[in-house]
């Protein structure tokens, strides 16, 4: 049985670079497509807005993770699209394995082996 889930889920705090990263190990893409790919891939939980995304995506092309340069989108309108750096790619891996020992540590914490009994 499903329970009923949110309408949306906020991020926590970094999660937003991590879930760019993943998305454009892919391949390069315009930041539109970035936020409906991470709208589409969580079913609809996550949607980033515009005020999220662009601030996220120059933070990552400052730090030399991401590049990005103006070319055509599927539309035929200019459009900067993103693609990851040699180095982020390094650095996409160490993320992920940090984002998978937090949630491994949430998880423990809200459910615990040894339950506390009631």
């Amino acid at each position: 049985m499903r329970r009923d889930l949110p309408s949306r889920v906020e991020l926590l705090q970094g999660t937003l670079d991590l879930l760019i990263l993943r998305t454009l190990l892919a391949g390069p893409t315009h930041g539109h497509a970035i936020a409906k790919h991470i709208q589409r891939t969580s079913e609809d939980l996550l949607q980033v807005e515009t005020g999220s995304l662009y601030p996220a995506l120059h933070r990552l092309e400052a730090k030399g993770w991401i590049a990005a340069s103006w070319e055509l989108s599927e539309k035929w309108k200019r459009a900067r699209f993103y693609r990851l750096t040699p180095l982020e790619r390094k650095q996409l891996a160490a993320e992920r394995s940090k984002w998978e020992a937090f949630s491994r540590a949430v998880g423990l914490i809200l459910n615990p082996v040894d339950q506390e009994a009631q």
